[in-house]
């Protein structure tokens, strides 16, 4: 069984046991969080899709933890004009450990 949801405005396939990291969500850690937009739901033969979304599927998930994505780097310059910009950016991200699937 397997669901597809949304959140940070990215869509992330899960399975019960799966790890994922997502957008930053507000949770502390060991706490129980539910992930109400759920996409779809695949269980075995029987497949559900919503539209947009399954209004009585759920997906909860336990919070481990925070931490910060990798460093982003990005550069624009301007050729002859001495214009030079260098800027990085990490995002803030939520480690989630998936409980439950509720179709």
């Amino acid at each position: 069984m397997y669901a597809v949801i949304e959140t940070g405005g990215k869509q992330y396939k899960v399975a019960v046991g799966d790890k994922v990291e997502v957008e930053l969500l507000a949770g502390e850690t060991g706490e129980l969080i539910e992930l109400p937009r759920v996409l779809m739901v695949v269980d075995d033969n029987n497949i559900q899709v919503g539209k947009p979304t399954l209004e009585q599927a759920k997906v909860t998930a336990t919070v481990l933890g925070t931490k910060r994505g990798p460093k982003v780097v990005f550069f624009t310059y301007r050729a002859k004009e001495h214009s030079r910009r260098k800027r990085g950016h990490r995002q803030n991200l939520t480690q989630l450990r998936i409980e439950s699937i509720q179709a």
